[in-house]
């Protein structure tokens, strides 16, 4: 870095400076070992999700299993146009935006209001006793919320209990196609409320608490103290949670649809994931279920790249 200097004289010295900024190699030999704990989790993605994506290409040749691995002949959009023409894959299309829609407007916002309600209780004990027992189920096995969700919504399961002594008459849920999202968005809230309102109680420990004392001395209550104190001071958190979920918009939860719904349900259960394991790994229709996969994909990575660009046009803040 080469730097102008007067002396007393009046004539201009032109220093030299080194940089201060070093090479890449520089820094990775001074702290090899730091770096050296990125090795096992590279490979990691090298093998399991970037190594995969070289399968897509079965989606525009005939694969016939036990033949090549990457298909037996060029048959480009065929199987594209085969989901564009069949009337099943667009319920399930719809399904899938349904469900994710409905998840992103209501399960989205669930973990952000319980962390600003656990904010505001002062008991420390009883706080401590709400935070654990909300945590808890998202630590419980798929399969046992599953088991947990079918028990209480069957037949004679609890909610009947309560139901038939309110009406006299039982309600099967489960197997009616009406509840199944109503079954789903519930158990999610009930799953994943607690456990993802943590990153939003370590947001909220980072504001600033003279902020708050000086809003109490310009008069401002509670909820104008929540409304441009706390909501603004946990913004960038809620933004890049955000756009994650919006990026998984399209994935709906596979294991949990997959244990919960029947044949009677599929009519608004019946999710792209779903759908594709039924094509691919029941039906043996590879092909078929690869060119549906990667029009899910490009559409996620459609989702998560706008929805990056509309907030730092909005916001000024994205992930990248």
């Amino acid at each position: 870095m080469a730097e102008l200097k007067v002396n007393a004289a009046g004539k201009s010295n032109i220093v030299i400076k080194k940089s201060k900024l070093a090479t890449a190699g520089t820094i990775i030999k001074r702290d090899w070992q730091l770096y050296s704990l990125l090795v096992l989790p590279i490979i990691y993605l090298i093998i399991f999700k970037y190594g995969p994506m070289f399968g897509n290409i079965i989606a525009f040749r005939r694969f016939m299993p036990g033949g090549k691995i990457y298909g037996e002949s060029w048959v480009g959009l065929h199987y594209f146009k085969m989901f564009i023409n069949d009337p099943t894959f667009w319920n399930v299309f719809k399904n899938t935006l349904l469900l994710g829609g409905l998840t992103l407007l209501i399960c989205f916002p669930m973990p952000i209001i319980f962390a600003l309600l656990l904010n505001e209780i002062k008991a420390k004990k009883f706080k401590k006793f709400v935070q654990t027992a909300s945590y808890l189920p998202h630590f419980l096995s798929i399969v046992i919320v599953a088991g947990m969700v079918l028990q209480l919504t069957a037949v004679n399961g609890t909610i009947n209990v309560i139901v038939e002594f309110f009406t006299g008459e039982k309600i099967a849920y489960i197997q009616q196609a009406e509840w199944f999202r109503t079954i789903y968005i519930t158990s999610e809230i009930w799953q994943t409320m607690g456990w993802g309102a943590i990153l939003y109680l370590a947001a909220l420990t980072t504001i600033d608490e003279s902020l708050y004392e000086a809003a109490k001395m310009d008069g401002a209550n509670r909820w104008k103290q929540t409304l441009h104190i706390t909501i603004p001071g946990i913004l960038p958190t809620i933004v890049v949670l955000l756009i994650l979920n919006i990026g998984s918009f399209m994935a709906v939860g596979f294991e949990k649809i997959l244990l919960l719904y029947n044949p009677l349900t599929y009519e608004t259960s019946d999710v792209i994931s779903t759908y594709l394991y039924r094509v691919g790994l029941e039906s043996s229709n590879f092909s078929y279920a690869t060119a549906i996969g990667l029009f899910e994909s490009i559409i996620g990575l459609i989702l998560v790249l706008s929805a990056n660009g509309i907030s730092r046009k909005l916001t000024e803040r994205s992930l990248w």
